[in-house]
């Protein structure tokens, strides 16, 4: 890879073959041909203008709904990591937030500003550049409610501004070019008491740690909700919660299985590999079509090459 000798000047960091699986909440995966973690935007703009256009670049952020394929990920990938890149700042209705900025962290910085409508983050394993990503939401409510505008730069280096209009989210989706790596948020929320806001985040925050694993090697939510469907219930029925898949794969991992506590969180119960992960999605997306008829789409981000 020539490429690699040929790299730009930086100020951050710079790591060839670097493992990306304890970037990751699965714990799976193979290494970056190069991870870059960048020291600020400019850092990360100067990077971007002088990187070969032709070099694939993937941009990770706390790793919590991302399968990492064993074969590692080609080309650059780029982690926003740092204060620089999660600050939280509040300005009469609105919350101005890092792409690095953990989601729960930013509903936590609204109820101390007393400002509703933000709660639903709590419930959120991931950060604010995800949420841009995929119009993350939960308990009903989504990032296109509160949302006001983003900046970010595209593969040029180049700044890029988007309204909310701009995004044309959807469900789990946008329509914004998918080559801007975020770097802020707005947000404008509603005034109401801190208090209110408080306990409306307890209130969500002690719902996941009673439905969901989330002291489990986890991926968060693995499919879309099917239309008129649950994934979880579509999973349960077709019989695979808890059951741990028996054909490990190939590269020798220790098997997967979908958690006794919600049947729609993927689980990597040992030293499964992303093979064994992505087997079992697979063959419970298989499964449930056959049963069912409806088809489950992954939510879960999967990158990478798979192993040899």
């Amino acid at each position: 890879m020539s490429w690699i000798a040929s790299l730009p000047t930086v100020r951050g960091k710079l790591l060839r073959d670097e493992p990306l699986a304890p970037f990751t909440w699965l714990r799976v995966g193979g290494a970056a041909d190069v991870l870059f973690i960048p020291a600020d935007a400019e850092d990360l703009a100067d990077f971007l203008k002088g990187l070969d256009a032709a070099v694939p670049v993937t941009v990770i952020g706390v790793g919590s709904n991302l399968i990492v394929r064993d074969g590692g990920v080609e080309g650059v990938v780029i982690r926003l990591a740092g204060r620089v890149f999660a600050g939280i700042t509040t300005e009469d209705e609105t919350i101005t937030a890092g792409a690095g900025a953990l989601d729960a962290m930013v509903a936590k910085a609204s109820a101390k500003a007393g400002l509703a409508g933000l709660e639903f983050y709590a419930g959120i394993p991931g950060t604010i550049g995800g949420a841009l990503t995929m119009n993350a939401g939960c308990y009903g409510s989504e990032t296109k409610d509160v949302l006001v505008s983003a900046w970010g730069l595209n593969r040029k280096g180049e700044r890029v501004e988007l309204a909310l209009a701009d995004f044309g989210y959807t469900y789990r989706h946008s329509e914004a070019p998918a080559d801007i790596i975020w770097i802020e948020a707005v947000y404008r929320g509603t005034p109401d008491a801190p208090e209110a806001v408080a306990a409306r985040i307890s209130e969500i925050t002690s719902r996941r740690e009673q439905t969901q694993p989330i002291r489990e090697k986890t991926g968060g939510s693995t499919f879309k909700n099917p239309e008129g469907h649950s994934s979880w219930k579509l999973v349960d029925d077709a019989g695979w919660r808890g059951k741990l898949r028996a054909e490990p794969s190939p590269q020798g991992g220790g098997g997967a299985k979908f958690s006794e506590l919600h049947s729609n969180f993927l689980i990597n119960p040992g030293e499964a590999t992303a093979a064994d992960l992505e087997g079992l999605g697979e063959a419970v997306r298989a499964d449930v079509l056959k049963k069912t008829g409806v088809q489950l789409d992954w939510e879960v981000k999967r990158i990478g090459r798979k192993a040899p």
